[in-house]
């Protein structure tokens, strides 16, 4: 049985982040392996068992208070020290750095999961279409949809997942998007991201689950094709905003 925990929804939940959740559970049942999906409510004890844990992303608030429960607790923390994989998107992925941004414009204490440091950037969100060359594994090229003000600045203790082909990702000057630290991974990708791109749906499944048998995602790559010829519309519309 393989345990997938989604983490305060109502807060960490403004852009259908919780889709990750199901997609790996899918993933697994389509594969006819046992799937339990737990979803824990800002509040509740978060259960240290699980074996792979789920973050959206929020607003400045809310992403706040997740933190804070999240640090009080420690039990995330402490699942990860154990073994478990974390995938973090948006205000999730800064939250598990070590410090953010928060409502007030000071900087708050993050979970120190990832060696990275958020601020608040100038000028426009960074907001649209986004596709990404990983780098810290071999998987296709990602697709997703940014939506946020933070410039993130990664540290020695991690890398980043990839390098923005088209769009923002971290914005910190060298054209990393994300970061992964052991089975620790962060990204701005919405989409939600292990919709577009099953294949890091798939690497994420395997380091719990061990080797898995292949899908047929014949309808998926039709999605991925489609979004990807979307960033390179925006690419050529706005050149400005995006990095060839």
């Amino acid at each position: 049985m393989i345990a997938v925990a989604g983490l305060y929804p109502e807060l960490l939940g403004t852009y259908g982040d919780g889709g990750n959740v199901e997609v790996l559970a899918q993933r697994l049942r389509w594969r006819g392996v046992d799937v339990e999906t737990v979803t824990v409510a800002a509040g509740e004890p978060v259960p240290e068992s699980c074996d792979l844990y789920v973050l959206g992303g929020g607003e400045d608030g809310p992403q706040t208070l997740a933190a804070q429960d999240l640090a009080a607790s420690g039990a995330l923390n402490r699942a990860v020290d154990r073994g478990a994989a974390v995938l973090a998107v948006c205000a999730g992925f800064q939250v598990l750095g070590t410090t953010f941004v928060g409502p007030d414009g000071q900087s708050h204490a993050g979970l120190g999961l990832l060696d990275c440091t958020t601020r608040r950037g100038s000028g426009r969100r960074r907001v649209g279409e986004i596709v990404v060359t990983p780098e810290a594994f071999p998987l296709p090229q990602l697709t997703g949809y940014e939506n946020h003000q933070g410039v993130t600045r990664l540290g020695g203790g991690c890398r980043p997942l990839g390098r923005v082909a088209s769009g923002s990702g971290n914005d910190s000057g060298d054209r990393s998007e994300g970061a992964v630290n052991g089975k620790v991974v962060g990204t701005y990708l919405h989409g939600p991201v292990l919709a577009r791109n099953p294949a890091l749906a798939d690497l994420l499944l395997s380091w719990v689950a061990g080797s898995l048998a292949p899908l047929d995602d014949t309808e998926v790559e039709e999605l991925r094709d489609e979004r990807l010829g979307a960033a390179r519309r925006r690419f050529w519309q706005f050149p400005a905003r995006a990095i060839a």
